[in-house]
């Protein structure tokens, strides 16, 4: 009987008292994870948190932000105890998420370094049931004031369609600058210049931007600050020329047939003439695709300026259509479509060697859509050539190719009635007039006059 008393009260009076005990002067600390948006504050600054602790519960969550012994806090949280003065049962509040808002600006705090501190604890009676502390300190910086931007060049004298070059100096490290023209951005690089803060950008009036378009320099710190500076231009304004293109059978039934494009949505096998049908989703909604696709190449430009000198044309050449011609497409008299063509179509003989129009790196050699088999060269700082309707490739992506160097030979792949090379001039993600690029005078005066400008201005 006395063994079975003592069995029994060990098992209904030591054990549970042991995992009483146990629980309650558990050792581990409440759990943290933070995830700040960056490390620079700006204004629409918010910190996520989560607190968790699987033992005997959150007591209180506290975060501050501390800067040169100035604090000012962002959330104080207390959890009361469900048990006698939390002597039994803790708060049972295991996890907890906050967003919280970060506004340094209303703080009175400087620029500069400042400290996020963040501390949590728990019910356990260890540290005279103070119970399991933790704390963590994520250092921040502190940035109010918008990046300096200092213009270094004057003359920018840019016409509808075409390109131009602005050069200017920043005096913060980690910023995300370039032109703002209406709503397309062209990126500034470093590299042209020795001093790591004076950066060049090659910019483009679209041919629907005219006269009276915005354009300004455009700097981002990673605080959020921005900055815009205008600079001078003066913009000449031009027309393109309007041409019709009427489609013969003999084209929709030699060409359409070999593109094999998503035509999910369409019922061409309804449509009156199913091989019109597919033209026009073709020429429209795939060249809208093919002309993302050719210009999404400039994202891998070299911030080192590979040309020198007027670009080459195809030689023996003469022009089939011009940059921006407005095109009417008709069907036996009637309109049913109508298309900007980007780029110059030039013509000589029947699979006529086409030259690199300058040095530069081979971004792609892809069968794209309308345009064919394509060639993409970058020739740094954003700024890429475009043949396209080759019939055959003599490059490869990666190479590294000099001014008259073959890159293939024309065709009529693509889009193409008859054989010739499509050869487009493209400023970051817009397209420009070829005809300024094949001009030496253009060129000196409107590029090299400013890069000149500034080199004689940083000696």
């Amino acid at each position: 009987m006395k063994k079975l008393f003592i069995f029994l009260f060990i098992l209904m009076v030591v054990l549970p008292l042991g995992w009483f005990f146990a629980n309650e002067f558990e050792g581990k600390q409440p759990v943290l994870s933070v995830k700040l948006p960056s490390v620079y504050l700006n204004r629409s600054y918010e910190m996520s948190l989560k607190a968790t602790d699987q033992g005997t519960g959150l007591r209180s969550i506290r975060v501050s932000i501390v800067q040169a012994g100035k604090e000012k806090i962002l959330l104080d949280k207390k959890y009361p105890p469900l048990g006698y003065q939390g002597l039994f049962i803790g708060s049972q509040v295991l996890d907890q998420n906050f967003k919280i808002p970060v506004e340094s600006w209303k703080y009175g705090m400087q620029d500069g370094e400042a400290f996020l501190k963040i501390t949590a604890s728990d019910y356990s009676w260890r540290g005279w049931n103070r119970g399991n502390t933790v704390l963590m300190d994520k250092k921040v910086i502190i940035d109010t004031k918008p990046p300096q931007i200092e213009i270094l060049t004057n003359r920018h004298n840019v016409t509808r369609g075409g390109a131009g070059l602005v050069i200017y100096r920043l005096y913060e490290d980690d910023i995300t600058s370039g032109v703002q023209v209406g709503p397309n951005f062209f990126p500034g690089y470093s590299g042209m210049f020795k001093n790591k803060n004076v950066f060049a950008a090659f910019f483009a009036l679209s041919y629907e931007q005219g006269p009276g378009i915005d354009m300004v320099i455009k700097a981002e710190d990673p605080a959020g600050n921005v900055s815009k500076r205008g600079f001078y231009h003066y913009i000449r304004d031009r027309k393109f020329k309007n041409d019709i293109l009427n489609l013969p059978d003999s084209f929709l039934n030699g060409k359409i047939p070999e593109f094999d494009v998503d035509t999910t949505g369409l019922d061409l096998q309804s449509a009156e003439n199913p091989l019109l049908a597919k033209f026009i989703h073709i020429n429209s909604q795939v060249r809208k695709e093919n002309i993302e696709t050719v210009l999404s190449d400039a994202k891998f430009t070299d911030n080192v300026m590979m040309w020198k000198g007027s670009f080459l044309r195809l030689p023996g050449s003469a022009n089939r259509a011009n940059f921006a011609d407005h095109r009417t497409y008709k069907y036996k008299g009637r309109e049913v479509d109508r298309q900007v063509h980007m780029g110059i179509d030039l013509a000589s003989i029947s699979r006529a060697p086409i030259p690199a129009a300058n040095r530069g790196r081979v971004l792609s050699t892809d069968h794209v859509g309308i345009f064919g088999n394509t060639v993409v060269i970058d020739h740094g700082f954003g700024l890429t050539t475009l043949y396209s309707h080759m019939s055959s490739i003599a490059v490869t992506k990666g190479d590294m190719v000099e001014r008259g160097d073959i890159i293939g030979k024309t065709g009529a792949t693509g889009l193409a009635a008859g054989d010739h090379l499509h050869f487009g001039v493209a400023v970051n993600n817009v397209f420009v007039n070829p005809v300024e690029w094949w001009d030496r005078n253009w060129i000196k005066n409107n590029i090299l006059h400013n890069i000149t400008e500034v080199e004689t201005a940083l000696k």
